[in-house]
C-alpha cells in the first residue's frame, strides 16, 4: 500500500471536481436544515449512514474487483434522484480523467470506454484505489470521509461559517467515519460471494428531495 497515494486520493484539492458540488449542504441551508454547526453535525451524520454506507460499500466493491458494470447498475438502483445520480458520473468521468493521469490503469481505460458519460464516482474510486495499490478499506475510507468533508467544506463558504468549527465536526466524526467503513468494507466482502444485492441501500429521501429542487434553481453557488 501507498500512504502518499491513499492521502493523494483524499485530498479535497485532487483535481476529481469535488470542489464545485456541496452533497446537498446548499439545499439543505436553503431549506434552514443547516444553519451552524451543530446542525450541520446532524446533516453530515445522517449523510455518513447513508449515502456514505453506500457509497463506501460501492467503492470498496470495485476495489476488490467486482464487476463495475455490475456495481454500477447497483448504484443507480440506489440513487432515485434523477439529478443525484447525473452528479455522480459527472463526478465519475472527473476523478477517471484524474485517476488515469495520476495512474494509468488498463481497468481505468476499459471503464472510461464502457461509461463515456461516467460511471457512478464511488465505482471510479474503487478501481481508482486499485490502480494505486491501494485496498478496500483505503476506498472505503476515501468514500466515507468525502461523504461529510465534501458538506463542511461547502458550508463554511454558505454560511460564513468558521472554518475551525467545521473542522470539529468532522474531527468528532471520526469514529463514525471508520464505523461506516468497516461496515462497507465487510459488506463488499459479502457481496464477492453473495452479488451485489447484498450491498447497502441505506435511503436518505431528504437528500433525494433537495438534489431535485437544487437542480431546478436557476442561480445557486454550487453545482449540487
Amino acid at each position: 500500500m501507498s500512504r502518499a497515494a491513499l492521502l493523494l486520493l483524499a485530498d479535497g484539492r485532487f483535481p476529481a471536481g469535488g470542489h464545485a458540488h456541496s452533497g446537498g449542504a446548499e439545499a439543505a441551508v436553503r431549506a434552514g436544515r443547516v444553519t451552524g454547526a451543530e446542525s450541520l453535525a446532524d446533516f453530515c451524520r445522517g449523510r455518513l449512514h447513508t449515502a456514505g454506507l453506500v457509497s463506501a460499500a460501492l467503492a470498496a466493491a470495485a476495489a476488490l474487483g467486482a464487476e463495475p458494470g455490475a456495481l454500477d447498475s447497483a448504484a443507480d438502483a440506489r440513487t432515485p434522484s434523477p439529478a443525484l445520480r447525473v452528479t455522480a458520473r459527472r463526478l465519475g468521468r472527473q476523478l477517471a480523467r484524474a485517476a488515469r493521469a495520476a495512474w494509468p490503469s488498463a481497468e481505468l481505460d476499459a471503464l472510461a470506454r464502457e461509461f463515456p458519460k461516467g460511471a457512478h464516482q464511488p465505482v471510479v474510486l474503487g478501481l481508482a484505489a486499485r490502480a494505486a495499490g491501494l485496498g478496500a478499506d483505503d476506498a472505503a475510507y476515501c468514500a466515507a470521509y468525502e461523504c461529510v468533508s465534501g458538506p463542511a467544506t461547502a458550508t463554511v463558504r454558505l454560511l460564513s461559517l468558521d472554518p475551525f468549527d467545521a473542522t470539529r465536526v468532522l474531527a468528532r466524526l471520526a469514529p463514525e467515519v471508520d464505523l461506516v467503513a468497516g461496515r462497507a468494507v465487510t459488506a463488499a466482502r459479502e457481496a464477492a460471494t453473495a452479488g451485489v444485492e447484498a450491498l447497502p441501500s441505506a435511503s436518505a429521501p431528504l437528500l433525494e428531495i433537495g438534489a431535485e429542487a437544487h437542480a431546478a434553481w436557476p442561480v445557486r453557488l454550487f453545482a449540487s
